[in-house]
């Protein structure tokens, strides 16, 4: 948590509408007057993006998950020190669309008991948390569905199936639970202005 700034993370399975979410967010909140940075994980800055080709990119198996977990957590140190915290600590609103809750669950639980080491790894290397976490709920057949139309080269994690999204799903319940005084649980099965509507109300509830 930042002493001035406001860090707002937006997470849930593969098509549960993270991206349109962050930036219909992004909008409401610059018209209320806010300084909204915008970003993204993996990626954020330009070496996190590099590694972001690396891991969302190729074969199901190019990447062991210890691998993986290694990968992230360097491209989340990049985006940290070049964008992040820098507008943290200049008291912009951060909308980052993906953080460490998902690698607690696509690497830590989905693919292995590693929860322990991305935890460790996150508390060396980047120690911050979200000041509030989104979690967009969906059916993973919807979700897993949306994924795959999108028919981007980003589909590494499509590509291991929906059971990987109904565990990944439960995960992030689960996850919730974990954390009641960061997360929120939005139901993201319904239209998109109706979800934006409630994320816009339950943020500037929280900023104000």
């Amino acid at each position: 948590m930042s002493d001035s700034g406001r860090f707002i993370t937006l997470e849930g399975i593969d098509g549960s509408g993270k991206s349109t979410q962050a930036r219909h967010l992004a909008d409401r909140l610059r018209a209320e007057g806010f300084d909204v940075v915008l970003t993204r994980e993996p990626g954020g800055s330009p070496g996190a993006e590099e590694i972001r080709a690396l891991v969302l990119e190729g074969d199901p198996d190019r990447w062991s998950a210890e691998t993986e977990i290694l990968l992230f957590t360097a491209a989340r140190r990049d985006h940290l020190e070049r964008t992040i915290r820098p507008a943290l600590d200049a008291g912009k609103v951060v909308i980052c669309d993906r953080f460490v809750d998902s690698t607690r669950m696509y690497q830590g639980l989905s693919r292995g008991d590693l929860r322990a080491q991305v935890d460790a790894l996150h508390k060396l290397m980047i120690g911050i948390e979200a000041d509030l976490t989104l979690l967009f709920d969906m059916e993973p057949g919807l979700g897993h569905a949306r994924a795959k139309a999108r028919n981007t080269a980003e589909e590494r994690f499509e590509d291991f199936g929906a059971d990987l999204q109904a565990r990944m799903r439960q995960g992030f319940l689960d996850l919730a639970r974990e954390f009641p005084d960061r997360f929120r649980v939005l139901d993201a099965g319904r239209g998109i202005e109706t979800v934006a509507g409630d994320v816009a109300r339950v943020v500037l509830e929280h900023l104000r």
